[in-house]
């Protein structure tokens, strides 16, 4: 099975809080951590990797699990295969915030794009636009292949769940998705796997 945990990292943009963290960081990523920018991009980071390090000691995983990390804005987001099975899994999670009518336009598929457009207000198309944007980010991530996967190379019909109706050639298996919406927080997140059992329940029980 895959679940999916978000964590507030709002914390660590505070020095000490951040210093606490960053010590428990394996090299490569605190090599990472200090190539960024800001002190939020860091905290991004550095949250993401605590998150998964207190799941797989939670859970008892193996360095090799199927796992994947994202971030955005003061979250970040962890999704994980529980059960030692060798899966694809991505997630990811978006602050939702203006429509971006020109990246829609030019990178997803023209029946997504057209979906987005039939939307009566700006909010709404703003909605569906994160919505399509965590979802073809979750499917590129889970490929291993990330920003290098056109955007335009496969297409998702939005549902309950949401359905992968053309993808590349390379890869051929059969994908899964689950989406997570919580009231309190303006995120679209979501969870793309090669395994068909992912979790409906977003986990938010860790604390940084």
């Amino acid at each position: 099975m895959v679940r999916a945990w978000i964590a507030d990292v709002s914390p660590l943009v505070r020095p000490e809080c951040y210093r606490k963290y960053y010590e428990r960081l394996p090299d490569f990523r605190k090599e990472k951590a200090d190539g960024l920018r800001s002190d939020i991009m860091r905290a991004q980071s550095a949250g993401a990797w605590i998150l998964w390090e207190k799941i797989r000691s939670e859970y008892a995983l193996p360095e090799d699990a199927s796992f994947n990390l994202s971030h955005s804005g003061t979250y970040a987001m962890c999704a994980a295969e529980l059960d030692g099975e060798s899966v694809r899994v991505g997630c990811d999670l978006e602050a939702v915030g203006e429509l971006k009518e020109n990246i829609a336009k030019r990178f997803f598929c023209p029946e997504e794009y057209d979906v987005i457009m039939r939307e009566k207000t700006e909010e709404e198309r703003a909605e569906q636009f994160y919505r399509y944007w965590v979802l073809k980010e979750s499917f590129m991530k889970a490929t291993g292949k990330g920003m290098a996967l056109p955007a335009d190379s496969f297409q998702i019909r939005l549902g309950t769940p949401p359905v992968l109706i053309r993808q590349p050639d390379e890869f051929p298996e059969s994908y899964y998705y689950m989406e997570y919406r919580k009231a309190e927080i303006p995120y679209r997140m979501a969870v793309c796997s090669t395994d068909c059992r992912i979790d409906a329940e977003l986990n938010m029980e860790f604390r940084l």
